[in-house]
């Protein structure tokens, strides 16, 4: 929430914060330099270039007539394997809360949208969150016609509003760029945004627990240092560099697209939470965050367990 600005609210109650004790005015606030006006103009650049998606780009057709590839890439490539559909409420709204691996190219998200679809049925509205820049990629615009949208609170509330079921990642890019050894670990990066909305829209909190995403690469580094180096922060609103080993990159930077390695992915859906009815009308955020986290380690610890092998499975 926007804090408030206590030097427009002292000027309209008649004080001037840079007003000295003799009643003069300090020093005139700094022009920005010639670099800050610079980062600016491009961050505006490449907003404005950036597509936005809007919830009435989900086309059910398309979806029906790609649906056929879509499960071929999921089931062959991936051999997906997504478990407990059933503990999602059959209708209605929904929040479905995922850690997030694989980098840009989202493959835990296509086997699980492919799942999803083929359970409910298209004409279920369906949408995944994604970033701006995910969207933006060449050859992934396809993506708002199966229900991805731009990342917002706005957009999630929009589509909890409608009805709809809507998968989020809490740990975004953050989580999804982490290096491969971490990859059997679930990093929110303590960001509870998510409980709040379910909270807001009076919506169930489904987990969703994926693994083997993180093995269609060789994720190196989050690169949040490099990022915060060339203010990719400011710009686009990235607080990562990835660095990984990709084809057909090999060396990828960035992570602006690759080829994921055949693994194979696994999803559990576990039972939904009733927030209001498990922690009461007044619930902790913090407490909820805890437990969500826990009930989503502990599953992704046993189907590491079931693990052989990394790709394989």
């Amino acid at each position: 929430m926007a804090q408030p600005d206590t030097t427009t609210s002292a000027r309209l109650n008649g004080h001037d914060p840079a007003a000295t004790d003799d009643g003069s005015s300090g020093p005139p606030p700094r022009s920005p330099s010639l670099v800050d006006r610079a980062w600016r103009g491009l961050a505006g650049m490449v907003q404005r270039r950036i597509p936005r998606a809007d919830l009435d780009e989900r086309d059910p057709d398309f979806i029906r007539e790609q649906l056929p590839l879509f499960w071929l890439c999921s089931s062959i490539w991936f051999r997906g394997e997504v478990r407990g559909l059933g503990n999602i409420p059959d209708d209605g709204p929904v929040l479905l809360v995922g850690n997030h691996s694989g980098g840009n190219m989202i493959p835990d998200t296509m086997v699980f949208t492919v799942a999803f679809t083929t359970y409910f049925g298209v004409e279920r509205a369906f949408y995944q969150l994604a970033h701006n820049l995910v969207l933006s990629l060449p050859g992934l615009s396809w993506l708002r016609k199966i229900g991805t949208v731009a990342a917002s609170p706005s957009n999630a509330r929009k589509a909890l509003s409608s009805g709809a079921a809507l998968l989020v990642y809490p740990g975004g890019d953050y989580e999804v760029h982490r290096p491969s050894w971490q990859g059997n670990r679930v990093d929110f990066g303590g960001r509870t945004g998510f409980i709040r909305l379910a909270l807001e829209q009076e919506v169930p909190i489904v987990p969703v627990v994926a693994i083997g995403g993180q093995e269609t690469a060789l994720f190196l580094t989050r690169g949040e240092r490099l990022a915060r180096l060339l203010a990719l922060d400011r710009v686009l609103r990235l607080k990562v560099l990835p660095i990984s080993l990709s084809l057909p990159w090999v060396v990828n930077i960035g992570d602006l697209g690759h080829i994921p390695l055949p693994a194979k992915i696994t999803i559990e859906t576990l039972p939904a939470i009733d927030v209001h009815g498990e922690f009461g009308p007044d619930p902790d955020v913090n407490e909820i965050y805890d437990h969500v986290i826990r009930l989503m380690q502990e599953t992704l610890d046993a189907l590491a367990a079931e693990r052989r092998f990394p790709v394989i499975g």
